[in-house]
């Protein structure tokens, strides 16, 4: 289960999530929709710790993270695709990318479903920006067979065209995990057993 409950994040004086309530029940899919600058990716990023609580709290599974050990387990058992993938400056190969996984077998089978199954020996620097973006969800898809159980994503398919978009949201719907997506894909939206809306820093449940 991810629990966020009332969880205002701030950078400086700006409020960029405002007493925020989000509970994602164990295996569910959740999609986080809402416009630019309304505090879906913080909010994200807080799960993992790369934004400070300023107030409020976030558990997974039961347990909140504050020393730096409990961090590092919390980003094991939360694999995180994020929304501006960088291949970096390091000439990392696709196959080393997947190996940091944990499962370096289950993450080069999603790899080869997802259309990258000849660019495992590639320069993750050469990829494109929709290809990076697979290979990262390739790789989070092997850290959940490496034990992750929950997995958040940040706009996973915006640099896909309509085939990739489709393959994608297929398997993030069979991950066997709790699931928490930020995106405007109707294939992904589709998907979701609930779609929460944000403006402004503050979410809430989408009116049907």
């Amino acid at each position: 289960m991810l629990e966020l409950t009332e969880v205002t994040l701030t950078y400086g004086d700006l409020v960029a999530v405002r007493r925020a309530s989000v509970q994602v029940e164990v295996g569910e899919l959740v999609v986080i929709t809402g416009s630019n600058g309304s505090g879906k990716s913080t909010l994200l990023r807080a799960i993992l710790g790369f934004v400070p609580v300023a107030s409020g709290s976030i558990r997974v599974n039961g347990r909140s993270a504050s020393t730096s050990g409990e961090w590092r387990e919390r980003r094991r058992l939360v694999a995180y695709v994020p929304q501006r993938t960088s291949p970096g400056s390091f000439p990392l190969l696709v196959a080393e990318l997947l190996a940091s996984s944990g499962d370096p077998e289950a993450a080069t089978r999603s790899a080869h479903r997802l259309g990258l199954g000849d660019l495992l020996h590639r320069p993750v620097t050469t990829l494109s920006g929709g290809q990076l973006q697979r290979a990262y969800l390739a790789r989070a898809a092997g850290s959940i067979q490496a034990g992750a159980i929950a997995l958040i994503a940040d706009e996973p398919t915006s640099a896909l065209d309509f085939a990739g978009q489709d393959d994608v949201a297929e398997l993030l719907a069979e991950l066997p995990v709790t699931r928490l997506l930020v995106s405007h894909d109707a294939a992904l939206v589709g998907r979701a057993e609930r779609v929460l809306e944000m403006a402004g820093g503050r979410v809430r449940e989408r009116r049907t």
